[in-house]
């Protein structure tokens, strides 16, 4: 045996030895455990003794991961409601036969409660965790653990309601961090209609997954990454439904638990850190939260606001909405056809169904014994059927009630919902053209005249709206600056020379707004691509009318991108203020957005290296122009993969103005109570402390080109060599020496590798914690092109401790944050 080794095994000896002292792994009358002793189960995985949690100092049993981190993971507590008040406790078996807890008087203050009496019992911790209590005379189980769960779910463990064993085993979780007491949220199965999963709030719906389809929860599209479990879903017509999941890999440690406040994760032991890794949590989103837009209203994480009518349908209560409060949800504008008296006109015209796809299905599915051929006509013939789906693995699910929990995702894998409408909401309006008869000249006369006074009355109508738009303009500018932003450099922007579109040349262009002509949804409104009559091409983007943060977006955009001209830089075009709307207008670039291409399936035109250091330097470029050489220093704030548009030559261009702020002359940096931005991208002294400065935007540009140069996003990484962020798994294989490793295995030629490590290099000097720290981005330009031959060290980066998935956003404990990746987040921080 090397020296080494046997130094691992008896440093490992010592902690086994002055852990605590061990009693064997049986529990009877005979040896019981005390306060001071530990009971290992027989492959050392699992320990059961008396713990303090958090800055308790009550005392308590429960079962823990036998793992060196420095506070217990406990899994299991017996006395969750009956804490020990000092260190006289002792577990051990009583007369009748129970498993029960004794204070330092001898009283019971926890029992395993069976029923009958068995004279000759014991109990044993086993290796998957479970406690179980036995009759030692037949070795039958009177009593385990796993029937009785605290607030985790472990391997084999069932959560649900098992109607053969006749019992109904729920998560439930801790009151707070230092108290397991029962609180507000449990979790579990719900076996009514298609089985699905729960939380619930004190016993009211808060969150569900969507109905289970033998694989996967559909209300969970993202399932298939997320989960390396074996997780699975028994299910019978009896009403029994019960959760459990087995380990894929017998090296990996994986638990689920439900924490204090009502967040369901997956946690993964990370052995280098020697602490557990959040790798998914629900609920994610505002949307995720049960009947968040009411009946029959459409939830979107990406719309602002988030929650919307189906076409069709209007809001119940127009007021509440309007303030952003949904709970009323949303109410026919015409009955359907089969629920009121038809007339004449009426008759032989059926209901129709509105597709609405890639969609959370609503609550309380019923699955119809249908073929997918027959699903909709079925639905069709039943006048209570308000809507209908068909998904595989599931089959025909119909909605007989009001629909609640409608949700829409940017991901492929969620259901096609079908909802029922009139047939007069679905029919086109076609217009009765009215037919010319014989025209005297009298008559042309006459229309000649009407015609040229028509027109002298819109161009005098027209000017005084424009008039009325500019001035509009001037006065929200003037306005914004003086609520939000600096006043120097103000008399530098021009709002009079902005162009001015008028609603129904922008309507024409993109087809009425069709959805045909949708290219995407932003963080506060679609886009759509449009055309002028002159064959230009534009991309419109329309802010949602009843956003509360429209207004400042857009000025935002018209303010800080109006007159802005570089290769680099997306162009903006005009704007429109017309009938409520607020619209800015855009060059098309053609091949969106750069995200498609190194995360999406557009391998039609597949980027190299080549392209990939194009769009690296040209994206550099574009932000130096913004920081330095612009008639305004600029702060983008949202610098990403979705906000870089390529055009025809797959050049980059910086897109998305909304969050960006302007500076001074001699300002560096600046505060906001307010944070903004996107998942992933925010440096840790913005996200947490609300400092932005143009190191904020430095650290952004080094997440996008470490994810260029992986292909990797870095707030979706769940990577095998258990890092939870692109930058551990970086910081890792740059410590190795062995940082070729990260490079997306499609682009790597050994010809371009020294290029390649100094990009990730400076992609590691981009994203270090400390912004004085990360280079400017000027000196970034210069290192990228070479002209800084020698590169200093990096520093271990920001969130390298799983800061992916939720460091950034932890900066408060009154937020609210999206884990939602695309979504805009808004954070209010210390």
């Amino acid at each position: 045996m090397s020296l080494p080794l046997f130094f691992h095994l008896l440093l490992y000896c010592f902690y086994v030895v002055f852990s605590g002292a061990n009693v064997s792994d049986t529990i009877s009358s005979s040896a019981p455990v005390r306060d001071s002793e530990t009971v290992f189960s027989s492959g050392r995985r699992f320990k059961l003794g008396f713990f303090s949690p958090g800055n308790s100092a009550n005392r308590y049993v429960g079962i823990m991961f036998n793992l060196p981190s420095p506070t217990p993971t406990v899994v299991w507590v017996a006395n969750r409601d009956k804490p020990l008040r000092d260190s006289n406790g002792i577990l051990t078996i009583s007369e009748d036969g129970n498993l029960v807890i004794l204070n330092g008087q001898k009283q019971i203050v926890w029992s395993s409660s069976v029923s009958s009496s068995i004279w000759n019992s014991t109990a044993g911790l086993l290796d998957t965790g479970n406690l179980v209590l036995k009759d030692s005379s037949n070795g039958r189980v009177l009593w385990e653990s796993f029937q009785h769960p605290t607030d985790s779910l472990l391997p084999l463990m069932k959560m649900g309601i098992n109607k053969f064993t006749n019992t109904t085993t729920f998560l439930k979780s801790w009151r707070s961090p230092d108290d397991p007491s029962i609180g507000s949220f449990s979790a579990g199965i719900q076996p009514q209609y298609i089985p699905q999963s729960f939380i619930w709030n004190n016993s009211s719906p808060y969150w569900r997954s969507g109905p289970w389809n033998k694989q996967i929860y559909i209300g969970l599209p993202e399932m298939k990454s997320f989960y390396n479990s074996g997780v699975d879903l028994v299910a019978d017509n009896a009403g029994t439904a019960y959760q459990t999941y087995t380990y894929q890999n017998q090296s990996c440690i994986l638990y689920y638990s439900l924490n204090s406040t009502g967040s369901y994760q997956e946690k993964v032991w990370d052995p280098n850190k020697k602490n557990w890794m959040v790798t998914w949590a629900n609920p994610q989103s505002e949307c995720d939260f049960y009947a968040k837009c009411g009946p029959f209203g459409r939830c979107n994480p990406k719309s602002s606001p988030m929650c919307s009518c189906i076409r069709g349908l209007k809001p119940k209560n127009e007021g509440e909405w309007e303030k952003g409060d949904w709970n009323g949800g949303c109410v026919r504008n015409t009955a359907l056809d089969c629920e009121r008296n038809k007339t004449d006109i009426d008759k032989g015209k059926q209901d129709g169904f509105l597709k609405l796809q890639t969609m959370g299905v609503p609550d309380f599915a019923i699955w119809v014994s249908s073929t997918k051929e027959n699903c909709e006509s079925d639905c069709l013939k039943n006048c209570s059927c308000l809507a209908y789906s068909y998904y595989t693995g599931i089959g025909c699910m119909h909605w007989n009630r009001s629909l609640i929990g409608i949700q829409e995702f940017s991901t492929d894998g969620a259901a096609d919902l079908f909802i029922r409408l009139a047939y007069s909401e679905l029919a086109a309006n076609h217009k009765k053209r009215i037919p010319v008869v014989a025209i005297t000249v009298s008559t042309v006369s006459v229309t000649v005249t009407l015609c040229g006074y028509l027109f002298w009355k819109l161009f005098t109508k027209h000017r005084g709206r424009k008039r009325k738009n500019e001035a509009f303009l001037r006065e929200a500018s003037q306005n914004y600056y003086k609520e939000s932003m600096i006043k120097d450099d103000i008399n530098k922007v021009k709002i009079e020379d902005m162009t001015l579109y008028s609603f129904d040349m922008l309507a024409n262009a993109t087809d009425k707004f069709h959805l045909a002509s949708k290219l995407g949804q932003g963080g506060f409104g679609p886009v759509y691509k449009g055309k002028f009559q002159d064959g230009q091409e534009i991309a419109v983007k329309r802010l949602s009318q009843s956003s509360s943060q429209g207004l400042e977006e857009f000025m935002n955009e018209v303010v800080v991108i109006s007159g802005l001209q570089h290769r680099n830089l997306v162009r903006l075009l005009g704007c429109c203020i017309e009938r409520g709307e607020k619209m800015l207008v855009y060059d098309f670039v053609p091949n969106r957005s750069l995200d498609a291409y190194i995360f999406g399936s557009h391998q039609e035109k597949f980027l190299d290296w080549s392209k990939r250091a194009i769009i690296i330097e040209g994206t550099g470029r574009g932000l130096l122009y913004l920081h330095r050489d612009s008639r305004l220093r600029i702060i983008h704030r949202d610098l990403k993969a979705s906000n870089i548009l390529l055009d025809e030559q797959l050049n980059p261009k910086i897109s998305d103005f909304g969050m960006a702020r302007i500076f001074g002359g001699n300002q560096d940096q600046a505060n906001t109570i307010r944070v903004v931005g996107t998942y992933g991208y925010m440096s840790p002294e913005y996200a947490m402390h609300g400092r932005f400065s143009e190191k904020s935007d430095v650290y952004s540009f080094g997440v996008l080109i470490l994810e260029i140069v992986s292909g990797r996003k870095n707030s979706s990484f769940y990577d095998d060599e258990d890092e939870l962020t692109l930058f551990a798994y970086a910081w890792k294989l740059w410590n190795e020496n062995n940082i070729v490793k990260l490079v997306d295995s499609k682009v790597f030629d050994p010809s371009f590798k020294k290029e390649v490590v100094r990009c990730v290099h400076i992609g590691l000097l981009c994203v270090q914690e400390y912004a004085e720290d990360r280079p400017n981005i000027s000196t970034v330009l210069s290192m990228l092109t070479s002209d800084i031959a020698e590169l200093p060290t990096p520093k271990q980066p920001a969130f390298t401790g799983g800061g992916g998935h939720g460091s950034s956003e932890q900066g408060s404990s009154n937020s609210q944050v999206s884990v939602n990746t695309d979504s805009i987040t808004v954070v209010e921080p210390r």
